[in-house]
C-alpha cells in the first residue's frame, strides 16, 4: 500500500492526488448527512437538501436532524479534526520529535482544567467555552515563562519540559476538582466532557469557535515553509537568514490558538494530532509546504468518520476520545511497521 501511495505522489497524477485528498472532506460532510441512527430514507434526505434554506414542503423532523444535528456536528468534526492535526505536524516539524502531538504544551490539560472549574463554579456552557479556552493558552503562557526563567541555549527542549510540567500541574489540578466535585453531577459532566464530545454542536458555536480554528490553521498554512527551514536546526536556519525566534513564537502561537478553540469545543479527543501527521507523511513526504495542507484534510476525515461511529454504534453516543484512542493506537502500530521510522 505504502509503495502504491508513493509512486502515486511522485507520478503524473500527483496534483489529483492531491486535490483529493483536499477535497474529501467536503465529500464525508456530505456523507455524514446520510447517516445516523434514526432513520431517514436517502431520498427523503435528497429531498430535504434539495429544499436547503426554507424548509418548506419537507418533513419538519427529518429537515431539523439534517440541518440543525447531523450537518453542523459534521462541520465542527471537520473544523476540530483539522485544527488538532495541523497542530500536530506544525510542533514535530518545529520540534523535530515524531513523539510531539497538539497538546504537547500543555494547551489540553490547561482546557481541561478549565472546563472543570466552570462546571463546577458556574452554570451554562459558555462558561466552559469560555474558561477551557483561556485556560489552555494560559497553560501555553506558563510553558513560555518556564522556558524563559530556565535559560539556556535550547529553548526548544526547555520548552518541551516546560510542557511537560504544566501539562501535569493541570492533570493534577484536574484530578483535585474531580475529588471535590458532586459525584452526582458535576463529577459526570467533567469526565463526559474530558472524553470529547460534539453533541452540542450549532452553527453559532461554529462561528465563535471556528474563527480562532481557521486563524490559527490558516497561519500555520501561510508559514509552512519555514518549517522545513526550522527542522534543519537553529544555526542553519540563522546561516539562511531566518528569524527562529519570531517564527517558533509565531508557529506556537498559531498552533496553540487552534488547538485551545478546538478543545474547548470538544473536550479532550487524543491521537489526531500524534497519527495524523504521520500518516500524512507516509502519503506525500515530509515537506511542510504539502504535509500541513494534508494534514488539516486528513485530520478533518478522521474526526468525521470517528463522530459518525459514535453516533451510530450504539444507543448512547461513545465519548469520542475513547474512539480515537482504539482506532488511533493500532493504526499508529501499523504506520510504524510500514514505514520503520523512515520519515524522521
Amino acid at each position: 500500500m505504502v509503495q502504491n501511495i508513493q509512486k502515486q505522489k511522485n507520478g503524473p497524477g500527483r496534483i489529483i492526488f492531491y486535490l483529493l485528498i483536499l477535497g474529501s472532506p467536503l465529500g464525508l460532510i456530505l456523507i455524514s448527512v446520510f447517516l445516523g441512527r434514526y432513520p431517514i430514507s436517502v431520498s427523503d434526505v435528497v429531498t430535504v437538501l434539495s429544499s436547503l434554506a426554507n424548509g418548506h414542503g419537507v418533513n419538519e423532523i427529518h429537515y431539523s436532524i439534517i440541518f440543525h444535528v447531523r450537518l453542523p456536528r459534521a462541520i465542527l468534526a471537520a473544523l476540530v479534526g483539522g485544527s488538532l492535526a495541523v497542530s500536530g505536524a506544525a510542533f514535530q516539524g518545529l520540534f523535530r520529535n515524531p513523539l510531539v502531538s497538539s497538546g504537547m504544551l500543555g494547551v489540553s490539560s490547561g482546557a481541561g482544567f478549565g472546563a472543570a472549574l466552570a462546571l463546577i463554579l458556574c452554570n451554562g456552557f459558555f462558561y466552559v467555552y469560555f474558561f477551557s479556552f483561556a485556560f489552555g493558552l494560559a497553560a501555553v503562557g506558563l510553558c513560555f515563562f518556564i522556558s524563559r526563567i530556565c535559560g539556556g541555549t535550547r529553548q526548544t527542549v526547555t520548552l518541551v519540559l516546560g510542557g511537560v510540567i504544566v501539562g501535569s500541574v493541570f492533570s493534577a489540578l484536574i484530578s483535585f476538582l474531580k475529588y471535590v466535585a458532586d459525584p452526582y453531577d458535576q463529577l459526570p459532566a467533567i469526565v463526559f466532557w474530558l472524553m470529547g464530545s460534539l453533541s452540542r454542536a450549532e452553527y453559532s458555536l461554529i462561528v465563535v469557535a471556528g474563527i480562532p480554528m481557521v486563524l490559527g490553521s490558516a497561519g500555520l498554512m501561510i508559514i509552512r515553509w519555514h518549517l522545513n527551514v526550522l527542522a534543519m536546526g537553529d544555526k542553519q536556519a540563522h546561516s539562511l537568514g531566518l528569524n527562529v525566534n519570531l517564527n517558533r513564537i509565531f508557529i506556537i502561537f498559531c498552533a496553540t490558538l487552534a488547538t485551545a478553540a478546538a478543545v474547548c469545543v470538544s473536550g479532550v479527543i487524543g491521537w489526531i494530532g500524534l497519527v495524523v501527521p504521520h500518516m500524512g507523511r507516509m502519503m506525500i513526504g515530509n515537506n511542510n509546504k504539502s504535509l500541513i495542507p494534508v494534514s488539516f484534510s486528513i485530520g478533518a476525515c478522521f474526526l468525521i468518520v470517528v463522530d459518525n461511529l459514535s453516533r451510530m454504534i450504539s444507543s448512547s453516543e461513545m465519548p469520542l476520545g475513547i474512539l480515537t484512542a482504539l482506532v488511533g493506537g493500532p493504526f499508529f502500530i501499523y504506520l510504524l511497521k510500514q514505514t520503520k521510522g523512515r520519515e524522521w
